[in-house]
């Protein structure tokens, strides 16, 4: 008795393997997309003066070229959505994206986990740039901006310089001496301006926004200003994504495979350092941003380079405008610095990636 044979249909079978692959790959990026507008909404609406949240989409869609639309609600509302909220959500996205960018590149030239602008001391580095430039006499456009960001550009790429020669040991770079080397340097940078702060005199009021993190000063101007930092580093990693994948290898493996190490990494930590000095000069020293968000990417989706450089961008930028909106409401009216939150959520997360991690090296 022979059993009769159950033909299957091939035709659909690839089409539905292409659309489950296409799914698999866009699925994480639109649940990012729509954590980011979800959080942009619940921004505008929450604060001293509670707004509906069909008012506050009104308003901000109006803010687009093409879209023309006038709805009926006190004029009050409308200058608090536009001139207030509106900008320190885009500011919060620039900042979020930019960290978590940088933290994204930092670990992959590094091949640390625990490598981010916070960590590395390079958030201090940039810090104390922007503020040896606030005190200087060069002139300032606005505050955040003119000299402030090369300022900070050149301290954070300083920083990345020497925390790269002393982790280096035997032509390779050790993860506990990077982490180590990171966190001395970023102590010197704050001592530094510390001492900035207790003798620049009526000039240095600004900086304490750069110690303790916030976006309570943000503008439409700065952002504006901001955003070609953030876009060209973000344009740079994105290019170099392919050869960020090489060298996750062995750096005499990624030479045979044609890959200059040396110039990769220059072009990549050149990158990163503008972004994080970018997210400096808009909102001061917020850490842990750039380790958590790679990472939790990571651990969720894994994937190359390109792919974790995506999803960090959109979940950084998703995680900071919620974090902004709890610092600026959990006490109100007074408002809790970003810095002291992102603290509270990320020195427990470092120290269970470190306890987990017995080796430090990816």
């Amino acid at each position: 008795m022979t059993t009769p044979s159950i033909e299957v249909p091939r035709g659909p079978a690839p089409a539905i393997a292409r659309a489950g692959a296409i799914l698999q790959a866009v699925g994480p990026v639109t649940l990012g997309l729509g954590l980011l507008v979800a959080v942009c909404v619940f921004a505008l609406t929450r604060g001293a003066a509670p707004i509906p949240a069909g008012t506050a989409i009104a308003f901000a869609l109006d803010r687009l070229p093409w879209i023309t639309l006038t709805p009926d609600a006190p004029v009050t509302w409308q200058r608090i959505i536009v001139d207030v909220r509106l900008p320190r959500v885009a500011a919060a996205i620039l900042v979020g994206s930019a960290l978590s960018g940088s933290g994204a590149a930092y670990q992959s030239v590094f091949r640390n986990p625990l490598a981010d602008p916070f960590l590395l001391g390079i958030a201090s580095g940039a810090a104390l740039g922007a503020s040896l430039a606030i005190v200087s006499p060069l002139p300032i456009d606005s505050y955040g901006f003119g000299w402030v960001p090369a300022s900070a550009f050149a301290g954070a790429l300083l920083t990345v310089v020497l925390v790269t020669l002393l982790a280096r040991s035997g032509g390779d770079i050790d993860g506990v001496s990077l982490i180590l080397a990171g966190v001395a340097l970023s102590s010197i940078c704050s001592a530094i301006s510390s001492f900035i702060l207790l003798t620049g005199g009526e000039k240095v009021q600004p900086i304490f926004a750069f110690i303790f993190g916030g976006l309570n000063t943000v503008s439409w101007t700065r952002d504006a200003l901001a955003l070609p930092y953030v876009l060209g580093g973000v344009t740079i990693l994105a290019i170099t994504s392919r050869a960020l994948d090489v060298l996750q290898l062995d750096e005499e493996q990624a030479e045979h495979l044609g890959l200059h190490v040396a110039r990769t990494k220059v072009i990549v930590l050149a990158a990163a350092s503008l972004m994080a000095a970018a997210a400096v000069a808009v909102a001061g020293i917020i850490g842990f941003v750039g380790l958590m968000v790679p990472h939790a990417v990571r651990l969720v989706w894994g994937g190359g380079f390109r792919r974790l450089l995506l999803l960090s961008l959109i979940y950084g930028a998703a995680f900071l405008v919620l974090v902004d909106t709890f610092a600026r409401t959990v006490v109100g009216p007074q408002e809790v610095p970003l810095g002291i939150i992102t603290a509270f959520i990320g020195g427990p997360a470092f120290l269970t990636l470190m306890r987990r991690r017995r080796r430090w090296v990816l």
